[in-house]
Parts: C-alpha cells; sequence; structure tokens
C-alpha cells in the first residue's frame, strides 16, 4: 500500500506543473459598427503589460496567460475604447467579439490623424465648427468630395472636383469658382482654406489634389469661423493624414492630350508603439491640352507626420510643396459676330515664348493637449507662401481700332505683362473646447483667438508693353479718335501698334514674338500688409432633441498700403460677426436644421493696391440664411441634405467695362441670391456608390446706381445644375471584380460677366455624360475613364466673347493602380 501511496505521490508531483500551471489564450475579432474589420486596434490586459495589435483582417492573439480574472481593453484611433472583464482558465482558449463604435467627439478637436473610410461619404467635419462633429449635427449645408471618388473619376485639381457639388461651378480656367452666384477665387485672403485655415493660392491655375483627403464645400459667408469669407462659402481642402496602419498605393495614368501622371500614397507607423506615425504624398503631371499651346508640368510633395505620445497629448506637421508650369491661358476670342462657334474652341491668344511658373508652400503644425477629460487646448500655425513668375500676351479686351474709330473685328488688340511677385501668408489658431452640463443640457464651449497676417514682399513688379504707339514714346490700350494726333498712325490712317494685333483667321498666330522694340512702361507693386485679429465664443448646446449653435466674433483689419515706404497709409476696419443655428432630430434617420449668419470682407489687396481699379471700395457685407433637412440611409452608408436659402451682399465689385481704362471697377449696390439644393452621397448597396445634386439658384442684381443692370442674372451663375455619379462593382461569379462608372453634368445658360456691357455675352447651356470601367485583380485596379463621352461643345465659363472659357471636348484616361 505505502509502495502504491509512493508512485501515485510521484506522479502528482510529475504533472502537478502542467496541470496547475498551464496557461491560456485570449483570442478574437475587431469590428466596427458595420461589422469591418478594424485593423491595427491595440488589446491590452490591464495591470499585466501583455497585449496585441489586430491584423488587417481584425484578428488578435494573447498567450500564456495565467489563470485568474482580467479586464480586457481595445482601444484604436477613431473609435471608442472598449472594456470587458474576462474569466480565463488553465489550458483554455477563450474567443471574443468587439465591435467598437466610432468616436467622434472625444478623438480630435484638431485634424491629427486620417480618415479611415474609403467610400464617398463623410460623416464629420472639423472646420464648420472647429471642433470634430457629426456633418448631420452641424445648422450649415456642408457637401464634400472625398479621395475615393477623386480616384474613381481620375480627377487632378478643385476645379474637376467641384461638378460633383450642387450649385457649384467653375466661373472660368481658373482657380475661380462660383458657390451659390458668388465667386470664390485665388490670390485673395478668404474663400480658399487649407485644413481650415486661410491660405495663399495662385488664382490662375486650379489647385492640385493628389495629396487631398477630401474637399470640402462650407457653404454660406462663415465668418464667424473663419473672419473674412465669401459670401457663398468657402472651399476647405483637407490634406491626407497618417494613419496608424500600414498602407501604399501607386497609381500611373496616361490619356488624351498627352497626358502622364503618376501618384504615390504611403502611410503607416515609424515606431513599433504606433506614436510615430508618416504619410508621404507625391504627384507629378505632363500634360498639353486641346488649346493651342497649353500644357501643364506639375510637382506635388506632401509629407506629415503624427506624433502620439499620449492620450492626451497630439501633435502634426504638414507640408504641401508644389511646382506648376504652363502658359497662362486668356480663354477664347471669337468674331464680332459675337457666335462662340466662329472660332475653334482650341484657339488661344498666347504666344510660343510665354510662360507662367508657380511654386506654392504650406507648412502646418497642429496641437491638441487634453486638459482634463472635458478640457482641451487646440494651436494650429500654417505658413503659406506663392510665387508668380508671368510672361503673357493677351487681349486688350477689345478688337483691333482703326482710324475712323470703327474696329476690325477679325483682330484682337494685345497687350503684353512681364510680371514676378511673391506673397507670404502667416495664421495662427488658438482655441479651447470644453465639454459641460448645466441642468439638463449638455454644452461644448470654444474660446478662441486668431491671428492672420497676408504680405506683399518687396520687389513685386511689372513691364507691361500696351497697344497702340503715342507720338510721346510711350503706348496706351485704347484708340480715341478725337485724340488721332497723339498717336503715331500708318499711311491709311490707322493708329501704329505697339504689340501687334492677333490675327483670328492666321494660321501662325502663336508664333515667336520678337519682344526687344516694345515700349514698355514699369508698374510697381508697393509692399502691402494685412493684419487681422479675431477673438471668437460658440457655444454647442443639446437638449433631448434639440441642438443649438450660437457664435459670436469681433474682428480687427488692419491694411498697411505702401508698407515700408514713406507714403505707407494705415486702414483699420472692424466688425462683429454672428452666428446662429440650430438642429432638430425628428427621427433617428431624419434632423431638420435652420441657420442665419452675417459676413464681412474688406475689399482684396489687388484692388487696393492697383491704381487703375477706382478705389478705395467699401467692404463686401452679406447675410444668409438658410433651413433645411439632413437625413442617413441604409445603415448610415447614405446621407442626405436638401437646403433653401436666402443670401444678401453689399458691396460687390465688377469691371466698369471701360474703353479708356480696362482696369477700372464699378461697385454696385445690392446682389440676391435664393434656391434650393440637394444633394445625395455614399452607397445604396455594400457594391453601388451614388452621388445625386440638383441646385435652384435665382441670383441677380438688385439694386445699383447704374439702374439697366437691376434683374439681371450674376455673372456666370446658373439657375440650374444637376450632377450624378455612379459606380457599380460585381462582386461574385466569373466577372467578379469588373465595375461601371456612370456620371451626367447639366449646367443652365449663364451671362458674361461684363454687367456693364449693353448686352452681355450668353454662355449657352450643356450637358455632358462619363462613363468608367474597371477591374480589380487582387491588389491591382485598372481604370478607364471616358468624359463628355458624346463630345459636346460647351463653356464652362466667361467674362465676354474675347475671352470665353470652353470645355474639354471627349477625352479618354487610362489607369493603372497596384496597392500593397
Amino acid at each position: 500500500m505505502n509502495k502504491r501511496y509512493s508512485i501515485i505521490y510521484l506522479i502528482v508531483m510529475a504533472l502537478g506543473p502542467l496541470v496547475y500551471g498551464q496557461t491560456g489564450t485570449i483570442a478574437g475579432t475587431v469590428a466596427d459598427s458595420q461589422g469591418k474589420p478594424v485593423a491595427f486596434a491595440a488589446v491590452g490586459i490591464q495591470s499585466t503589460g501583455k497585449g496585441g495589435i489586430t491584423n488587417e483582417e481584425g484578428q488578435f492573439q494573447i498567450e500564456d496567460i495565467a489563470p485568474g480574472d482580467y479586464a480586457l481593453v481595445i482601444s484604436s484611433i477613431g473609435y471608442e475604447s472598449e472594456k470587458r472583464n474576462v474569466s480565463i482558465a488553465g489550458g483554455q482558449t477563450l474567443t471574443l467579439t468587439f465591435n467598437l463604435h466610432e468616436s467622434i467627439y472625444s478623438l480630435q478637436t484638431v485634424e491629427i490623424t486620417g480618415r479611415r473610410a474609403t467610400g464617398y461619404d463623410n460623416r464629420e467635419t472639423f472646420s464648420a465648427t472647429k471642433t470634430a462633429t457629426p456633418i448631420k449635427e452641424v445648422p450649415a449645408s456642408i457637401n464634400f468630395v472625398t479621395k475615393e471618388l477623386i480616384l474613381d473619376q481620375a480627377l487632378f485639381t478643385v476645379n474637376d472636383v467641384v461638378k460633383n457639388v450642387a450649385g457649384v461651378n467653375q466661373f472660368s480656367f481658373y482657380n475661380d469658382i462660383t458657390i451659390r452666384g458668388f465667386r470664390v477665387q485665388g490670390q485673395r485672403n478668404y474663400g480658399t482654406l487649407v485644413n481650415g485655415m486661410r491660405s495663399i493660392t495662385s488664382f490662375w491655375k486650379p489647385q492640385l489634389i493628389p495629396h487631398i483627403e477630401r474637399v470640402e464645400i462650407i457653404k454660406g459667408p462663415s465668418s464667424a469661423l473663419f473672419g473674412n469669407a465669401t459670401p457663398g462659402g468657402a472651399i476647405n481642402r483637407v490634406t491626407k493624414k497618417p494613419l496608424a496602419e500600414a498602407r501604399k498605393s501607386i497609381t500611373a495614368s496616361i490619356g488624351s492630350f498627352g497626358t502622364l501622371r503618376t501618384l504615390a500614397d504611403f502611410t503607416g507607423s515609424m515606431t513599433e508603439d504606433k506614436k510615430l506615425l508618416y504619410r508621404l504624398n507625391l504627384g507629378y503631371e505632363e500634360s498639353d491640352s486641346f488649346r493651342d499651346l497649353q500644357f501643364n508640368r506639375n510637382l506635388v510633395i506632401a509629407p506629415s507626420f503624427a506624433f502620439l505620445p499620449s492620450e492626451n497629448t497630439n501633435l502634426n506637421f504638414d507640408m504641401v510643396y508644389q511646382d506648376s508650369k504652363g502658359r497662362l491661358d486668356r480663354g477664347q476670342a471669337v468674331f464680332g459676330s459675337r457666335d462662340l462657334f466662329s472660332t475653334p474652341t482650341s484657339l488661344s491668344l498666347s504666344a510660343i515664348n510665354d510662360y507662367l511658373d508657380e511654386v506654392t508652400l504650406n507648412a502646418t503644425v497642429s496641437l491638441r493637449q487634453r486638459l482634463g477629460d472635458r478640457l482641451s487646448f487646440n494651436s494650429v500655425y500654417q505658413f503659406s507662401s506663392y510665387r508668380e513668375d508671368l510672361l503673357e500676351h493677351r487681349t486688350s479686351n477689345r478688337f483691333a481700332a482703326l482710324g475712323d474709330g470703327t474696329f476690325d473685328e477679325e483682330k484682337v488688340a494685345m497687350r503684353v505683362f512681364i510680371r514676378e511677385r511673391q506673397w507670404n501668408n502667416n495664421n495662427f489658431n488658438n482655441y479651447l473646447n470644453f465639454d459641460y452640463t448645466l441642468g439638463r443640457t449638455s454644452n461644448t464651449l470654444l474660446v478662441g483667438y486668431d491671428y492672420f497676417e497676408q504680405e506683399l514682399l518687396p520687389g513685386g513688379s511689372q513691364l507691361e508693353a500696351r497697344s497702340y504707339l503715342l507720338q510721346n514714346g510711350t503706348a496706351t490700350n485704347t484708340f480715341n479718335v478725337d485724340n488721332a494726333s497723339d498717336y503715331v498712325l500708318d499711311a491709311d490712317g490707322n493708329p501704329v501698334t505697339n504689340v501687334a494685333h492677333f490675327d483670328l483667321t492666321s494660321p501662325v498666330g502663336n508664333a515667336l514674338r520678337d519682344m526687344t522694340n516694345y515700349a514698355y512702361r514699369t508698374r510697381n507693386f508697393n509692399q502691402f500688409l494685412q493684419r487681422t485679429h479675431g477673438v471668437y465664443i460658440q457655444n454647442q448646446t443639446e437638449i433631448g432633441p434639440l441642438k443649438v449653435l450660437l457664435g459670436l466674433r469681433q474682428e480687427y483689419f488692419t491694411d498697411l498700403v505702401d508698407y515700408n515706404t514713406a507714403d505707407e497709409e494705415e486702414v483699420e476696419q472692424d466688425a462683429l460677426l454672428p452666428r446662429v443655428g440650430a438642429v432638430f432630430t425628428l427621427t433617428p434617420q431624419i434632423n431638420l436644421y435652420g441657420t442665419w449668419m452675417q459676413g464681412y470682407q474688406p475689399q482684396g489687396a489687388g484692388d487696393i493696391l492697383n491704381p487703375d481699379a477706382g478705389g478705395p471700395f467699401d467692404p463686401l457685407e452679406s447675410e444668409m440664411i438658410e433651413f433645411g433637412a439632413k437625413t442617413e440611409w441604409f445603415n448610415r452608408q447614405l446621407s442626405a441634405t436638401v437646403s433653401f436659402y436666402r443670401i444678401l451682399e453689399t458691396g460687390g465689385l465688377y469691371n466698369a467695362n471701360d474703353p479708356d481704362n480696362p482696369e477700372r471697377l464699378v461697385q454696385l449696390g445690392e446682389e440676391e441670391s435664393q434656391g434650393v439644393e440637394l444633394n445625395v452621397t455614399g452607397r445604396i448597396l455594400e457594391n453601388w456608390s451614388l452621388i445625386v445634386g440638383y441646385a435652384y439658384n435665382d441670383a441677380e442684381i438688385t439694386d445699383s446706381d447704374d439702374e439697366s443692370v437691376i434683374g439681371r442674372q450674376k455673372p456666370n451663375a446658373p439657375e440650374h445644375t444637376v450632377n450624378l455619379w455612379s459606380k457599380y462593382r460585381i462582386e461574385n461569379g466569373s466577372l467578379s471584380g469588373l465595375g461601371f462608372g456612370l456620371g451626367y453634368n447639366y449646367v443652365s445658360d449663364r451671362f458674361g460677366s461684363i454687367v456693364s456691357a449693353d448686352e452681355p455675352d450668353v454662355f449657352p447651356s450643356y450637358s455632358l455624360w462619363d462613363a468608367a470601367v474597371y477591374y480589380t485583380i487582387d491588389k491591382v485596379q485598372l481604370q478607364i475613364n471616358a468624359n463628355n463621352i458624346f463630345d459636346k461643345t460647351h463653356w464652362v465659363g466667361g467674362y465676354d466673347v474675347l475671352r470665353a472659357f470652353p470645355g474639354a471636348p471627349r477625352n479618354v484616361m487610362a489607369t493603372v493602380a497596384y496597392t500593397f
């Protein structure tokens, strides 16, 4: 018996460590609220130091866990953390499933890290309220175009993008857009934003977007947020930010007009603990054009870094360098019959020795510091600069003058500009976000201070060769038959040209021009400095189904004209800018909203600096009231907004159509825009994406010293626009991986922009159809886009028949994209 017990004792002693010291394993998957895997989520066991990271399928496994009770915590940037108590026994493999809910308020008040979503829909905005807010809960109309739609349509500029947004259209070839009938232009200190900050851009070339996460159109005069703003709205380009998971893609495209594009997008973590993230976007384009002599050589380099040392501190550095080379295209000119079809749409008036070289730089540093559960401090600094180097042959905005005071309407009077100038912007935003409760209400308070500075640097200057020679050795752009003796005349009594006319019938009009004998005059752009200081407060209150937004901003504007000279003049202005809005949750799918806001904008530096413009001018002042509804359907995959609005503006500037002074501007009394918009964006099915938009906009001049323009449609402000884009992918069967895209755009008739003309030129309505075919094989996507497939001749905008801007004829782009 003793021997038997001894044997049992020895067996127990031998197996005991295996039985009682056996460890367990916790495994599982992490998905979002839609059931999609969440990659690179952190999975940790509290107080043990054990943990892991989910893979690309959202799976994780933690081994060698001693038996016992634990708290398992799942966390990922962009989602609310989840904590779950678990028990593990020796030898057990515990399998768990987690569904994380997206976090908006608790994550970012400054956009530090990137957007994970990969569809056409976008659910939150940072710029519209300066805090992360669901778009459905913002009392304003905010439209967007995501990078996924940009890639599906093979787009490359903001001008390409706006066709997808109701109520937005091109004004010209330039960085020049109409929103609800009001212009948003480059080379201004308002209306064009990068990451919610006012930036300086080119007026001439459309803004490039290979580094852009999404383009947001924030409609209405958002002065309470951004200080100076245009009445129709602002265009905000949100750059791509780093992601914790590794994503890499390379895209190459080749297409019509000798187009070649190469894009690269790399992102991921630089450290194992995911505290230092990076993203690098590269873009290069080389293309000619359907327009004579026009071309583009564009380079974009855009690195971005996010440093996340703790849950309380987030830091981002973001830089975008753009180098653009081409020629400045002033548009198509036609014969004096004013028939847009009388000359080919390919006709440009450039000379082959013209050029336009531009360099733009934006650098942004963003800090978010959480000071407690309810308080955070946010600071953003942005430096932006723009340099212009230009030589152009351009019209004098009229036909060739004859000695009897009539015009040769087969020739266009020309002039030459040689110009160099550079602007620098400094933009510094600081604000506190504070969450608090008061009685039965939940509140988010925003208090901030903004500083903005724009400077035209020394040396800005222009050589101008005007159209006709004068007896005193100078030149002028117009011929006055009453003073014919002041001009150099030829044997027939016609004024002799300083810059030769452009002959619309000549096949060699674009030839190399000898510029050595031109009579030039020098125009100096004296240094200019504008400073603005803004102090603002905003409160978002939630009372059951009702959310109320109240905002107030005090802005101080200081303009230093002839800066750093003996003639320096200081002009000061100030404005108190309110904003009121409310959102009511009618059902879980439907929100109703309404808003009232005011806008204020001092006239631009270019108008102040131009002595021929006729200033000084009063500021632009505006007011908007808007109401509508926002909805989400198909498990929040499809969103829709319908909005009704009325905007009033005073102080708009237009060219006076003065034959003796083409630069002179006139200021109108009042303009009004009112209408309705519908936007639908998202997915009907997981493999069926859709964008639909319609806008009716009645934009007209309602008050002016010139009574003849009262009631006239505002320039390049169509009454009706329609946009549609649909993409469908086949997911099963022998055709799996194949996809199709179909698009449609309609723009109604528009007036040209010379409001003082007796009979404004009309640019006709147009309808365009686009199509695309996609085929995905593993990590490779093949794509062919065909635009304007019925080859419709059309004009996207224009000033008059000497400066008309035709749209591209039928064109094709083939793209290969590799993701790894």
